[in-house]
């Protein structure tokens, strides 16, 4: 299916022997990862960066889509990658960062970075999406990510609804996130902005909580929202990357 923009392709940059697999989230396309892949691989990493089924086409696509695939194109990923580098680590944005710290709980992996990663959403009713589906299927919004005039507008590529029926699919790879955080050994970096609007406040402690890595590191971002990857903190957090990556590596 066509792409409904250029930038939310996605984007592979090759480096050297650490690979870094970079997962967007829910509603959201490569472009919201890819100024962070370019930096990374300006400091010396491969990149891959991958677009989940039924996100940067249509709405109608997402809606027809399931947690199931999104989660077995992380792992297939995940797989490829192991295959053909010495180190791998992940990294993932909102639902992408669910992704990549299951990942890393089924995975051997030199590192995991969870970027805005959702333990609880601010969202009251999304235990209801799949009945809430049946009386308006699509939501569209006014303001979000994709109206901000703060972000890199180039890369501020998502949806500007959902399919009301796949908040259940994100519920369910936030349940399999948790559950799983005991599971990880690789060290890991946890980054959320204070001012997300998006995910509980207490998301980020959470992981931290409940992770069974020995190396754990919290990068606390301030003034920037949910999407911070495209944000005036872009810089901050691939510097911080790059660092913990490096280090993992040893």
């Amino acid at each position: 299916m066509e792409l409904f923009h250029p930038n939310a392709a996605p984007f592979f940059m090759k480096g050297g022997e650490h690979a870094v697999l970079l997962t967007h989230g829910f509603t959201g396309s490569a472009g919201h990862m890819h100024p962070l892949g370019d930096a990374l691989n300006a400091k010396g990493f491969t990149v891959k960066g991958i677009l989940l089924p039924g996100h940067g086409t249509t709405l109608e696509d997402m809606r027809q889509r399931s947690w199931q695939e999104w989660l077995d194109a992380e792992l297939t990923a995940v797989e490829a990658l192991k295959k053909e580098y010495r180190y791998v680590s992940v990294a993932g944005l909102s639902m992408g960062g669910d992704l990549s710290l299951i990942a890393a709980s089924r995975y051997p992996l030199t590192a995991c970075v969870s970027i805005s990663a959702p333990m609880k959403t601010k969202a009251r009713f999304g235990w209801a999406a799949r009945i809430a589906a049946l009386v308006k299927p699509m939501v569209e919004w006014t303001d979000g990510a994709v109206t901000r005039t703060d972000l890199i507008p180039e890369y501020n590529i998502g949806y500007t609804g959902m399919p009301v029926a796949r908040v259940y699919d994100l519920r369910q790879l936030m349940k399999q996130a948790r559950c799983g955080l005991g599971k990880i050994t690789c060290p890991l970096l946890v980054v959320q902005s204070h001012a997300d609007e998006t995910i509980s406040d207490d998301s980020a402690q959470i992981i931290l909580d409940g992770a069974g890595a020995s190396v754990k590191k919290m990068l606390w971002l301030d003034g920037v929202p949910h999407v911070c990857t495209i944000s005036t903190a872009l810089d901050q957090i691939a510097g911080e990357m790059a660092e913990f990556l490096k280090t993992a590596e040893k």
